[in-house]
């Protein structure tokens, strides 16, 4: 029996699965040495894996591997409304709901509002984990281009004239943008939520790197824009701020909808994992989250400088990057003659150098950017991503050369 005689359900040919985590396995195969740009993972170092096992060896209790309340652990909700409390998204317990990390949000955001066949805008180029959520639901994407200040807002009125219909949702990473690296600026943010009112949209609002600033000055955030807006569905983890394998995020929605955020979920894991939520808020209570992350921004502000010397030491006019202020992700472009060379094809002679990277198409749900990539500048060091790039040029030689052959 194959696939083709299963009862599947219509859904089935919507799940696409993720060309950015299918890297993970795919690079556990080599054996060869590779420098990682690919996966947008803190590097080992960033994670404090002394503090989680000391905090793991004395909390841990029966409380800690029983079930749990699905809106979250109340020890864990306490010390992040704290937490919060001091940044420029407080945020009331009433409005939180503890998920299996940012993807799950994402999932609930979308089990929610999309229905088959709803509109639901996305950037150009995106987070296609995200977009592959809505796509799963049924959704049909809208792709908005984005440029130096974000989605390209002031396109999206014609795009939806263009489509006869306006969107259900509006899918959007407002800081430090994945890929691109990119921030929404505030214009921008502003009139988003205006025209997600005129439509009845709702904004998922996903910001996995907004605590990762090291550059620059704060932009508002959605939430202070518009306070106590029922249109916004926030998303947001600690994946990247802590460690992504504890899978532990949140999501900030409107008291009114919690309620069906916590039965959705109650239909996915009953809870999140318990023993991470206690090690989480075991590591907010004792104040280690603001010098952990004061300790990331800078040592995350050295990589990116890092990576753009190397890039123009060692590519120079071959490629333009984009200069983020915080996050994880440079969003190269390939210039010049090097501009006819498939960054898919690009992908397997880099692997082969010894580098990995995420190919532009795999950002695009089109396919768009065959001329980009995304590389992670957080999981490497200076020493590594100097290695890495110069992996890459010897990569672009070798494809730049079997272009030339085929004229």
């Amino acid at each position: 029996m194959n696939t083709q005689t299963l009862p599947l359900a219509r859904r089935a040919d919507q799940l696409v699965g993720s060309i950015i985590d299918s890297s993970t396995s795919l690079l556990a195969q080599q054996k060869q040495d590779i420098v990682r740009f690919a996966m947008g993972a803190p590097a080992d170092e960033a994670v404090p894996t002394d503090v989680f096992r000391e905090i793991a060896g004395s909390i841990y209790d029966s409380s800690s591997f029983t079930y749990g309340a699905t809106e979250g652990e109340p020890k864990l909700l306490d010390q992040l409304v704290g937490y919060l409390a001091a940044t420029a998204e407080p945020t009331p317990a009433e409005r939180i709901t503890i998920t299996a990390g940012g993807m799950q949000g994402l999932d609930l955001a979308c089990k929610i509002f999309v229905d088959p066949g709803d509109l639901v805008a996305i950037e150009s180029p995106t987070y296609t984990n995200g977009s592959a959520t809505a796509l799963s639901y049924g959704a049909d994407l809208l792709e908005v281009p984005m440029d130096d200040d974000g989605m390209v807002v002031e396109a999206l009125p014609g795009l939806v004239k263009e489509a006869g219909r306006t969107p259900k949702a509006i899918y959007v990473i407002p800081n430090f943008q994945n890929p691109s690296g990119t921030t929404l600026s505030a214009a921008r943010r502003e009139r988003l939520l205006e025209l997600a009112h005129e439509w009845n949209a709702v904004i998922i609002d996903d910001d996995p790197y907004g605590l990762l600033r090291f550059a620059g000055e704060d932009i508002p955030g959605f939430h202070s824009i518009s306070p106590e807006d029922p249109l916004l569905f926030s998303v947001r983890t600690f994946s990247k701020i802590l460690a992504p394998g504890l899978r532990v995020g949140w999501v900030n929605t409107d008291p009114s909808l919690r309620p069906m955020v916590i039965n959705a979920k109650q239909a996915m894991d009953t809870c999140t994992n318990v023993p991470n939520q206690h090690i989480v808020a075991e590591f907010i209570r004792r104040g280690g989250l603001d010098e952990h992350l004061t300790g990331l921004r800078k040592v995350y502000l050295e990589r990116k400088q890092a990576m753009q010397s190397s890039l123009q030491r060692h590519l120079g006019d071959r490629v333009r990057f984009t200069d983020p202020e915080g996050g994880f992700f440079l969003w190269v472009t390939l210039q010049g003659e090097d501009a006819g060379i498939s960054t898919q094809s690009l992908f397997e002679t880099a692997l082969a150098e010894g580098v990995a990277f995420i190919p532009g198409p795999a950002l695009s749900p089109s396919g768009k950017f065959d001329d980009a990539l995304r590389v992670c500048f957080a999981s490497s060091t200076p020493e590594r991503i100097e290695e890495g790039v110069q992996r890459l040029a010897k990569a672009m030689d070798k494809e730049r050369a079997a272009v030339k052959g085929t004229r």
